[in-house]
């Protein structure tokens, strides 16, 4: 019997209400956004191995970072950009002079000039007025253009800014040939019924010909708005491998483009097979483990060990498996533990040719429960009592952060 008729598929019904561009384009932000991860830190080789593995699994943009921030960084973008890649390489600016050029001498095609939206980023971060950042804005897209680069306009905050402003700024860069509209969710408090009303609302009042969604991840809806914005006709989602970023991150690469293929049936043009190997290599340069449970890359995503869970697998993958592994480049895995039903035994004992009487397995099946709950949970604790001061104070330490402070000749505080 053929799959789709083991499941009721309703994603179907509701295709009327979808509006899927064509291409859709990815945009990763894993080298910028991604390496803002606090603690994250990628040299120019490490990114020149990630972009050249983003390259080959078919993203069409790679944002390789901001040129201005550091020597060593202005160094890896040039890199990536040097490299002949297929993916388009990007890079960063503020709506500051010295970044304008600093990009532009960088070698890159692209650029993504950034600003702030929203009354409280201009009001407290920024100190401009809604007139300030517009004639900035304006200038910069102004200026990159000139130089030959094809210009994406990037508000941050962009869905707490009263929509006045937002179609007023939109449309003046317009005006100056900006080629991409970004919108960004930049602290994740969008949800997706709203985000459809706001990105609606967008086209109506800006009427963008290639627009894109910047989704973060602080309330655990990033995935779920990307998709909703490529549902209404988004051209280029910004995605991050592992869903890296700022605080809680980015929608993840790998659950937006498994979404797409295997969901909606859209055909992304991205090799899926290689998510897991790329995932696995930027988990290693980034120093941020997956956590077990991460859908579609995470160590669990496809392991089993519950016994009715492991039974249907068992008789068909579709009991408990949206997709098969090897779409995404894993295997399947069995888990013995205390959960473990007498099927998964069997099926075990099948590796080296082994059948044995249902007493035997009833036996074995009770030695594991009884050997997994007497397990002591000591290394356990240990390991996590170490992740989390990895990870409660990332990045240089208070002593070193002083030392350096020294060298610099800061004065040492009054007693």
């Amino acid at each position: 019997m053929a799959a789709s008729s083991l499941v009721e598929d309703y994603h179907g019904r509701t295709r009327t209400d979808r509006h899927f561009a064509d291409p859709i384009l990815f945009w990763d932000e894993t080298l910028r956004d991604g390496e803002q991860t606090p603690g994250v830190h990628f040299s120019p080789e490490e990114k020149l191995r990630v972009a050249e593995r983003l390259s080959d699994l078919g993203v069409s943009i790679i944002n390789a970072g901001i040129p201005v921030v550091s020597e060593e960084e202005a160094e890896a973008v040039r890199r990536v950009a040097g490299a002949g890649l297929k993916a388009g390489i990007l890079a960063a600016a503020r709506t500051v002079p010295g970044d304008i050029e600093a990009v532009i001498r960088s070698g890159v095609r692209y650029i993504a000039i950034f600003v702030a939206a929203s009354q409280v980023h201009l009001r407290y971060k920024l100190k401009m007025t809604e007139d300030q950042v517009l004639d900035a804005s304006v200038a910069s897209v102004r200026r990159a253009k000139e130089a030959g680069l094809h210009v994406a306009f990037v508000t941050e905050d962009t869905v707490r800014a009263p929509f006045d402003f937002v179609e007023r700024l939109y449309k003046a860069v317009q005006a100056e040939k900006a080629d991409r509209l970004v919108i960004s969710d930049t602290v994740g408090i969008m949800t997706p019924l709203t985000f459809r009303w706001y990105l609606e609302e967008f086209r109506r009042r800006v009427q963008p010909l290639d627009w894109s969604v910047h989704c973060h991840n602080d309330l655990g809806l990033a995935v779920a708005n990307t998709l909703t914005a490529l549902e209404v006709g988004v051209t280029c989602p910004h995605v991050c491998v592992n869903g890296l970023g700022e605080r809680a991150g980015n929608a993840s690469l790998e659950e937006v483009a498994v979404a797409l293929e295997s969901l909606y049936g859209v055909k992304t043009g991205l090799k899926t097979s290689q998510l897991y190997e790329l995932s696995r290599l930027v988990e290693e340069l980034s120093g941020i483990p997956l956590a077990a449970n991460k859908a579609i890359v995470g160590y669990n995503s496809f392991s089993h060990e519950a016994g009715i869970h492991t039974h249907g697998i068992l008789a068909h993958t579709l009991t408990y498996e949206p997709l098969q592994p090897e779409v995404v480049g894993r295997k399947r895995r069995m888990i013995l533990g205390k959960h473990t039903g007498r099927a998964a035994l069997a099926e075990k004992l099948k590796e080296h040719r082994l059948v044995v009487p249902d007493a035997v397995l009833s036996d074995l099946q009770l030695r594991i429960k009884l050997g997994t709950e007497a397990q002591s949970k000591e290394e356990m604790v240990r390991f996590l009592t170490e992740y989390r001061a990895r990870f409660e104070q990332p990045g240089i330490p208070d002593e070193e952060f002083w030392r350096l402070a020294k060298r610099a000749g800061v004065p040492e505080a009054p007693a």
